[in-house]
């Protein structure tokens, strides 16, 4: 058996860093490009910047173009990715902190949990993943519930309008998730992130455009500040964040890399305080407290896998390259 050299340790740390802290810093970095770009159409910006350059790697490495139905399969996916989750979520950051919004998102694995129920029948409901969900609503609910329910806890609830469109986000990643492991998609992973990415930009111009978002806009009156937050979203984010990512995935385990669903969250409310004076009071850590336990309980339970024949098992959706 050919023997498997272990990278150096700093490679492996490095890779660590990016998808913990880069991945928990891009929340700050929307609501930085919102604050003076229309969301949908920043996020558009972000994507087909992003998806391009990724599409036209995967091409000159000699990856395979995708075909008729897996492109059809890659809208589809980048709808739900990029146009229900990034796009709601671009917009929410225009009414809740960028911290809280990473607190939201991160009961995306608990929606998973019910998407591989509900569409792949591929998990069994169990009693400690019922109680993992029920710790996830409640931190929304702790988040969203008005001031004189809290008592002590205090501080102001966050808009409910735009809790709504993050837990619609959410939903809409994992239902994603669990499509793309019966849609016929690349081979390669790099193309497959490509295209979708590609496709949601385009689908997220789409949107912008019918919103109205590009009229009476002068983008010269755009501060520096939000064209490098887009930069950092599309190269840290996006490219350099899923390169670590696709090559942890290479040499550690699954369950570890996917710590960083703990770690952004956190990364996230920290520099939303610092950098930009988001409130950090006992409401917003009560409702990350319950989050984040749905999250390393969902996350740490093994798998009660039926017996069930999936076709078109392909590489997941580009979520994690468009972090």
């Amino acid at each position: 058996m050919e023997s498997v050299t272990r990278p150096a340790r700093w490679k492996i740390l490095l890779a660590f860093a990016i998808i913990y802290f880069v991945w928990g810093s891009t929340f700050f970095a929307i609501r930085v490009g919102v604050s003076q770009l229309p969301p949908f159409l920043f996020c558009a910006m972000r994507f087909l910047a992003a998806g391009l350059l990724v599409y036209l790697w995967a091409v000159a490495h000699g990856d395979r173009r995708p075909t008729a139905r897996q492109w059809i399969s890659a809208f589809l996916l980048a709808f739900l990715i990029f146009v229900v989750d990034y796009g709601l979520l671009f917009w929410a950051e225009q009414r809740v902190p960028s911290g809280i919004a990473a607190v939201v998102l991160a009961t995306i694995p608990g929606f998973m949990a019910l998407s591989e129920i509900l569409i792949l029948r591929t998990q069994k409901l169990t009693l400690r993943l019922v109680l993992a969900l029920l710790s996830g609503i409640a931190g929304v609910a702790v988040l969203m519930s008005p001031s004189h329910l809290l008592g002590s806890i205090g501080g102001a609830a966050i808009d409910k309008k735009g809790a709504i469109a993050l837990v619609i986000g959410a939903i809409g990643w994992s239902v994603a998730s669990a499509l793309s492991r019966k849609l016929p998609l690349p081979s390669s992973k790099v193309m497959s992130s490509g295209a979708q990415m590609l496709a949601g930009g385009i689908m997220l111009a789409i949107v912008a455009a019918l919103r109205g978002e590009g009229r009476g806009l002068h983008l010269s009156a755009v501060s520096t500040s939000a064209w490098i937050a887009l930069l950092y979203l599309v190269f840290a984010g996006s490219i350099a964040g899923f390169t670590a990512y696709v090559w942890l995935l290479h040499h550690e385990s699954p369950t570890k890399v996917g710590t960083y669903a703990y770690v952004n969250p956190v990364v996230a409310v920290v520099l939303g305080y610092w950098l930009g004076g988001e409130p950090l009071g006992l409401r917003t850590i009560a409702g990350g407290v319950f989050v984040l336990s749905s999250v390393v309980a969902i996350t740490t339970m093994r798998p009660q896998i039926k017996r069930v024949e999936i076709k078109h098992v392909k590489t997941g959706p580009a979520a994690e390259i468009a972090k």
